[in-house]
């Protein structure tokens, strides 16, 4: 029997792993039982936080820029760079870990900093940028990444609305004539998982609002001020899929910067070289830390199986949680999913312990799949 040749492409495990550790972990747990077996790792990311960590554990180089954070003051965001490509992660520079607990700001909190990281990856030679958007902090329609790099978002005294998306009921005219010269060289690709619209019942504050600290009067405060920033930028393409991605960023991105909108997944799995990575593969493993209805639409996991599926490889995935059927497991090309619950029912003890019990999950994988 030929050996097997593993290939571990899993995502974080959000609280508890990285997605580089979850690879260190299963590859420990397979060769306690496999001692010979041949492990790749590629740790994988959809677009989301823990996108630059994928793409620099993939080889690129990490690199580090002095921005404004979503509450303004000075944060240091990283960005990944391999030849004329570079990997921007938006919440790197406008996301939720960078506010303090228990403090949101969901009517100013600005995406300037995003603007900022993309001229910094810029700046570093990039031709092709993956700006992979999720994790915002933000609802601003991506207007503060667009002060950033150049454009004039004014109030009828000709003044600089306020920050946020709040500040946007206020725009009179938005002047796009400053934008930085150097993007219209750029393939900017929009990366997310999301597809909603900017505004509406399915736009980026009635959906995404309320996990950003908005209560129902800042939605419908959100929702106007968006609406008529559309108006004046371009309101067909706030009914573009991907528009309302990261508090409205992807319509910024859309309209604005010629950003091109793909599925995170698709992207990352490119950039990351999975194509190769899964030719040289007999067997592959994927997960995150919750294998849940949501992974069907676009999580890596689900882009992963797909993807094994079509070159007709076996895959199971890892997981902390698991909350699919079998059937939707296998609609989904996951022969088998291993949950951490399993093994310890309490889900704090789960997180706390996430390393040493994906190394049990990984021993009963090669028992079951490899011995």
């Amino acid at each position: 029997m030929e050996t097997a040749r593993v290939l571990v492409a899993a995502d974080k495990f959000k609280g508890s792993l990285t997605a580089v550790q979850v690879a260190e972990r299963v590859t420990a747990g397979l060769r306690r039982v496999v001692p010979g077996v041949r492990v790749e790792t590629l740790p994988v990311a959809d677009g989301g936080d823990g996108t630059v960590a994928a793409a620099v554990a993939a080889g690129f180089e990490r690199r580090e820029a002095r921005v404004t954070g979503p509450l303004g003051d000075p944060v240091t965001a990283a960005y990944a760079v391999r030849g004329t490509t570079a990997v921007v992660e938006m919440a790197e520079a406008s996301g939720l870990q960078h506010l303090p607990a228990g403090v949101f700001a969901p009517l100013t909190a600005t995406t300037y900093g995003s603007g900022e990281l993309l001229l910094a990856a810029i700046g570093a030679g990039a031709r092709t940028i993956v700006f992979g958007v999720g994790g915002s902090a933000t609802t601003d329609g991506g207007a503060g990444m667009l002060s950033a790099l150049g454009a004039r978002l004014l109030d009828a005294d000709g003044k600089p609305v306020g920050p946020g998306g709040g500040g946007l009921a206020d725009l009179a005219e938005a002047d796009l004539s400053g934008l930085d010269p150097r993007l219209a060289g750029v393939d900017l690709i929009l990366a997310s998982d999301v597809d909603n619209p900017l505004t509406g019942p399915t736009g980026a504050p009635e959906v995404y609002g309320r996990q950003k600290g908005a209560t129902e009067d800042d939605i419908a405060v959100l929702d106007a001020a968006l609406t008529h920033y559309a108006s004046l930028l371009g309101p067909e393409q706030a009914l573009l899929p991907g528009a309302g991605a990261a508090g409205g960023i992807g319509y910024g991105a859309l309209v604005a910067l010629g950003a091109r909108f793909r599925p995170g997944i698709e992207v990352m799995l490119d950039v990351l070289g999975f194509g190769p990575a899964l030719e040289r593969a007999t067997f592959v493993i994927t997960g995150e830390g919750s294998l849940d209805a949501q992974t069907l639409h676009g999580k890596a996991p689900a882009g992963v199986a797909a993807a094994a599926r079509a070159a007709g490889v076996d895959v199971v995935a890892v997981c902390g949680r698991l909350a699919l059927t079998p059937e939707a497991l296998a609609g989904a090309g996951i022969r088998r999913a291993y949950a951490l619950t399993e093994l310890e029912p309490d889900p704090a003890v789960c997180m706390a312990q996430a390393g040493p019990l994906l190394e049990r999950v990984a021993e009963s994988i090669a028992r079951d799949h490899l011995a």
